[in-house]
């Protein structure tokens, strides 16, 4: 089984709005975290449907995040004096495991799920920032293997990091793996697309799918042990 990190297993804390304003104030600008958690949003998706911004290879993923972080600031109408401080701070704040929370129930399901005698990898679209924060949270022990899009080259959905993922977990093909993860497109339908079974972590409830859907991680367990169905399909 594969887990997606960020939405799924952990997510930053207080919240990502709260970090960018606290950072905001101490560069001397006023920045309501409200308003930041909207415009990084906001800047989140412009980002990734910008194709001279989320183009393979075409900048660094320390420049993607600082075009991103830039024009969160545009969208939120932040002024500073200097931006580029503001970035750097930003950046190596997100790399420390202490602005990272688990879900309540990410051990422990992790934990029912080896018991289980299944394997557990993490697969994600993350940068080399990752892995230490996976060492901070305690995770590492919990997981056999650990996929991450800056070390495959692609990101999900792309097939070739499912693949990557299901072969560094020593298994032949997806039909033997079933990937968790919140996003629909990166994750489910990702998923789906090489023939791996995905369940939806879904904890607002509101995405429309007609597959296999969960509030909390806890659920996976019931499921493994045959209280639940995996319906892996996606709507039509």
């Amino acid at each position: 089984m594969t887990f997606d990190a960020g939405g799924t297993l952990l997510y930053p804390h207080p919240s990502v709005g709260e970090i960018y304003a606290e950072a905001a104030r101490r560069h001397g600008a006023a920045a309501d975290a409200a308003v930041m958690e909207d415009a990084f949003r906001r800047s989140w998706v412009a980002c990734h449907h910008d194709d001279a911004v989320a183009a393979a290879g075409n900048v660094s993923q320390r420049d993607w995040w600082r075009v991103l972080v830039f024009r969160a600031l545009d969208m939120a109408g932040v002024t500073m004096r200097d931006r580029e401080a503001y970035f750097d701070e930003l950046y190596e704040l997100f790399a420390r495991p202490e602005v990272w929370r688990l879900f309540p129930d990410a051990v422990e399901t992790l934990t029912a799920v080896r018991r289980r005698g299944l394997k557990v990898g993490l697969l994600s679209n993350w940068d080399h920032r990752l892995r230490p924060v996976l060492e901070g949270l305690g995770l590492m022990p919990l997981l056999d293997a650990v996929t991450i899009s800056c070390e495959v080259g692609v990101e999900k959905p792309d097939p070739k990091i499912f693949h990557a993922a299901w072969s560094a977990l020593g298994v032949i093909g997806g039909g033997e793996v079933l990937h968790v993860g919140d996003s629909y497109r990166d994750d489910v339908l990702g998923a789906l697309a090489v023939g791996m079974g995905a369940v939806l972590v879904e904890r607002a409830g509101k995405h429309p799918w007609d597959g296999t859907t969960i509030r909390r991680l806890g659920e996976l367990a019931a499921m493994l042990d045959g209280e639940g169905e995996v319906k892996s399909r996606p709507a039509l």
